[in-house]
């Protein structure tokens, strides 16, 4: 399966800028073809803290705009929306994947990123997410999920892709460069990491999106600047890679775990 990363400028807080920024971008990469198309975090907005005004509810408009998008260029979409629950006080940082029929999954941010505040705005969500897109087991991440390693490893004997979806900060690039390998090669799966460029909310991103193969390998990258990043991902090759070296059979997951 073909993937790509867009690795794009935010216009902060301007959902319909975005939208029309961002339409033309997915449409390329379908015509490239692509069969899963990720955008970044908080796509629609920027990585806002002013949760009040720029929360969606479950299907607003961000999430139709990924649905229709999906719908006509017969994609996959995804990236992630801060989106209200009723009953819960604070909304949620949602990476939001929708399919060309209509079919919608969510994943909360588990996460929030309380360096920055993002936990006094944000709720954190509990459930980890494997869907299957077109024959690949995708499990989905945001940002700064990707620095806590065993959200990814309890997923890893059930994972061939894991999508990273980010506003990380150009301070910080050889974090999320280094993070995004050591990820593939503990786990031996694909990793896509797609992050923004430009500056908002005061921060300047360098974007590095990237796809990574189950060695560790950078298969796709891109450094500055508004791009696309392409790759073609096999769940054959990670079964291959696993059997050669059955390295997660020694790892110790979830409740197996010492607790100090």
């Amino acid at each position: 399966m073909r993937v790509a990363a867009i690795q794009h400028d935010i216009v902060w807080e301007d959902r319909d800028a975005n939208y029309g920024r961002l339409a033309p971008m997915i449409a390329a990469a379908a015509s490239a073809g692509a069969r899963l198309v990720a955008l970044t975090e908080m796509f629609a907005t920027g990585f806002s803290m002013d949760a009040s005004r720029i929360a969606e509810p479950r299907d607003g408009p961000s999430s139709r705009f990924l649905r229709e998008q999906a719908r006509v260029n017969d994609v996959y979409v995804c990236g992630s929306i801060a989106e209200c629950v009723p009953g819960v006080d604070r909304p949620y940082n949602t990476f939001v994947l929708a399919g060309p029929d209509g079919v919608v999954l969510r994943y909360d941010k588990i996460h929030p990123f309380t360096y920055s505040g993002e936990h006094e705005h944000y709720s954190a969500g509990s459930a980890r997410v494997t869907v299957a897109v077109e024959g690949v087991a995708l499990s989905p991440f945001v940002c700064y999920d990707l620095r806590f390693a065993d959200e990814l490893w309890d997923l890893a004997a059930r994972t061939d892709l894991y999508v990273v979806v980010a506003n990380w900060p150009e301070s910080r690039r050889l974090h999320w460069q280094v993070l995004l390998r050591a990820r593939a090669i503990e786990n031996q799966a694909y990793v896509l990491g797609v992050n923004r460029v430009g500056t908002g909310g005061r921060l300047t991103y360098a974007g590095d999106s990237c796809v990574i193969d189950p060695l560790g390998e950078v298969l796709a990258f891109a450094a500055g600047g508004e791009t696309l990043v392409l790759a073609d991902v096999d769940p054959e090759i990670v079964r291959a890679t696993r059997e050669r070296f059955p390295f997660l059979a020694d790892r110790r997951t979830g409740e197996d775990r010492p607790v100090s």
